[in-house]
């Protein structure tokens, strides 16, 4: 690695602290940081003091404790209004939930997953809620098996971490789950993340079939069951291939 690549320690330190806060259900304390971090306490204090400076974290005035701060949503917003794939993925996703009544997602590569970039809310009082910014789990979702069977994916652990009792955990099985998915075209997940949330997902490909995004639609269980997420394949698949042949495929 020669010198104008080599990471900047204190700048590490700093992503640790934000992703730490980001992981964590509410605000931290120092102290907590530092332990989820394992940085030194006076530190992670000195971060703190810096990344509010700019915003990018807050200091809750009750208790004195931390969390992301607003800063971080201007930056975030500043990145997807880079994200092209969002304007050429905005109609597709808006005639799939037309046709479909579920929730429809857009999705692009992340490091080791994916993150939801845009999505079109089902028009149902009951429905499966989609959050910008969530990463997908690779063996958990749908959206996951088509990250795996298309990108440049490291192997899963194996066991993999259970979220209900029907999540794959062992990586053959997940391993002849994604080569189905490649073979067909598109992946389904019925209840592996969240016990009540069936979803279906295609992959938007490259002019050299690279995975650029996947096209995803979820729904309750109780209305998006196998034959409605069968019926709904065809929509998806067909919107996947459209949105692929826009970026030259």
């Amino acid at each position: 690695m020669t010198t104008a690549n080599r990471p900047v320690s204190t700048v590490e330190r700093a992503v640790a602290v934000l992703h730490s806060l980001a992981d964590a259900p509410g605000d931290l304390g120092n102290n907590e940081i530092a332990r989820r971090t394992g940085i030194n306490p006076s530190t992670v204090s000195r971060l703190l003091a810096t990344l509010a400076q700019d915003q990018m974290v807050t200091r809750t005035p009750d208790s004195g404790r931390f969390r992301l701060g607003p800063r971080l949503v201007e930056l975030g917003n500043a990145a997807l209004a880079r994200v092209d794939m969002r304007q050429l993925g905005r109609p597709h996703l808006v005639a799939l939930t037309e046709a479909t009544g579920e929730t429809a997602t857009l999705s692009v590569p992340y490091g080791e997953a994916t993150i939801t970039v845009d999505f079109v809310q089902s028009p149902s009082s009951v429905r499966s809620v989609a959050e910008v910014g969530r990463p997908s789990v690779t063996h958990a979702t749908a959206i996951g098996k088509v990250f795996l069977a298309h990108a440049d994916a490291p192997p899963s652990p194996d066991p993999m971490p259970s979220y209900t009792r029907r999540t794959i955990t062992e990586a053959a099985v997940l391993a002849a789950e994604v080569d189905a998915t490649r073979a067909r075209g598109w992946a389904e997940s019925v209840g592996e993340r969240e016990d009540d949330l069936n979803a279906i997902a295609a992959p938007v490909l490259d002019a050299v079939g690279s995975l650029v995004a996947v096209l995803g639609l979820q729904g309750p269980a109780a209305r998006f069951g196998r034959r409605a997420m069968l019926a709904a394949v065809d929509e998806l698949v067909t919107h996947s291939a459209q949105l692929s042949s826009a970026n030259g495929r």
